[in-house]
């Protein structure tokens, strides 16, 4: 993991916090709106390829998730489907008949292997192309371009067992520390320490530096 977010953080200086304080109370929303709409116009025809791909099995485009934004609010967040049309029922399948699968969903809120991942899938997470549709969830302000993963209803109180609080004071971001960092290495928990430094170190600069990082996933092709 990078010591840049794990490290312990250093008392800022007074003008440093001044203008982070001016870039999270409406700066950083200015730079979603604007950011996400050039995005937008730039990646409509490949938002619109990968659904109409993800339809070809018969199964809805999009994947609505419920998950857990700014104040505790439910909201929908969007994706390029990349499961099987009855992932639902198949994870409380998988979990029920294979105890090592279901200590692994435990500690890490994912499958490393999953076979409810279609072929398309596989491709759309490995280049992250299936977090393309979030840039509307950017431009409704349930997201931010830059921010903690959301979290399902569902892990809320793993979430808070683990000392999770100033979550709640951001938007989610399409990327983030943790996304970049331990995306699929570390445990559920591990976001926490990654969700209260990126508080810390909220920057215009240090937004767009992930920002510029995130753009090379899909060329590495190692997202998951």
């Amino acid at each position: 993991m990078s010591d840049l977010f794990l490290s312990e953080i250093s008392p800022p200086r007074v003008e440093a916090t001044q203008r982070r304080g001016l870039y999270r109370n409406g700066g950083k929303r200015c730079f979603d709106l604007v950011f996400s709409l050039l995005l937008l116009a730039l990646c409509a025809p490949l938002i619109v390829l990968c659904w109409g791909l993800a339809r070809r099995d018969g199964g809805p485009g999009f994947f609505r998730q419920r998950r857990i934004g700014r104040n505790g609010r439910v909201f929908d967040c969007l994706k390029i489907r990349t499961m099987a049309p009855d992932a639902e029922a198949a994870l409380r399948l998988l979990l029920t008949s294979d105890p090592a699968l279901a200590q692994e969903w435990a500690h890490y809120q994912k499958l490393r292997r999953d076979p409810r991942v279609t072929r398309l899938g596989r491709l759309l997470r490995a280049t992250s192309l299936d977090e393309l549709p979030q840039l509307f969830n950017v431009l409704r302000g349930d997201m931010s371009l830059v921010g903690p993963r959301p979290f399902l209803p569902s892990q809320e109180a793993d979430y808070r067992a683990a000392g999770g609080r100033n979550y709640y004071r951001l938007r989610p971001g399409i990327t983030g520390p943790w996304q970049l960092e331990a995306r699929g290495t570390s445990g559920f928990a591990a976001r926490v320490r990654f969700d209260e430094s990126y508080l810390a170190h909220q920057s215009l600069l240090h937004d767009f530096a992930m920002i510029l990082r995130t753009a090379l996933v899909p060329l590495r092709a190692n997202g998951s």
